[in-house]
């Protein structure tokens, strides 16, 4: 089935989607009227091709995500560091399960891809199952590890036949997006399939 996804703040950049791939991106009113039957999915905000994170291995193998019954104790944050060390190590699955939440969050702020070289097996099955593209590394890492990094890494332009793998963000541009960040992210889509929708 196809599904047409616009932004109010992009219509110009409306996405339809036929299973996993984009079957065409433009005007809203052109795609809606050459696709009468497809289910339109409205957004607020701005559509982008989403974002690669370039801290895979830093946020997904070094740091710990705690678990939401773990806030009290340890914040709602990526813990770095020989905590963050301690923690991963204290069972056989708390790797995974950091992994998992951690694949969840970067979702959560529009990460479609992830850069740098991931080498346990957790966070290379939370990536795949999650079916974020694994890129490579920018010759410049921007600040520090973090779900929304500074300076936001947008992926090359949407185009018709390339993987469906975008994000919509709740600000009215670019511009705002950098200067807001990643958290004002809408709904994360990969593989065509929406991955992410706040509640």
């Amino acid at each position: 089935m196809l599904t047409l996804h616009i932004a109010d703040a992009s219509p110009e950049t409306a996405v339809l989607v036929d299973g996993a791939h984009i079957a065409a991106v433009g005007p809203y009113d052109e795609l809606a009227a050459a696709h009468p039957g497809a289910r339109v999915r409205r957004w607020p905000g701005i559509l982008t091709p989403g974002l690669l994170n370039p801290y895979g291995p830093e946020l997904l193998e070094q740091a710990y995500h705690p678990d939401p019954r773990e806030a009290d104790r340890l914040g709602s944050e990526p813990v770095f560091g020989a905590r963050a060390r301690a923690l991963l190590d204290a069972t056989p699955s708390a790797r995974g399960a950091s992994a998992r939440r951690g694949v969840q969050r970067m979702l959560a702020h529009g990460t479609v891809a992830v850069a740098g070289e991931l080498r346990g097996r957790a966070a290379l099955d939370a990536v795949r199952r999650a079916g974020l593209a694994l890129a490579g590394r920018p010759a410049a890492l921007p600040g520090s590890p973090a779900l929304s990094p500074v300076p936001l890494v947008l992926l090359p332009a949407l185009g018709a036949g390339r993987p469906a793998r975008f994000a919509v963000f709740d600000v009215p541009d670019r511009d705002a997006l950098v200067q807001e960040g990643a958290s004002t992210c809408v709904v994360t889509v990969v593989g065509g399939r929406m991955v992410y929708r706040r509640a």
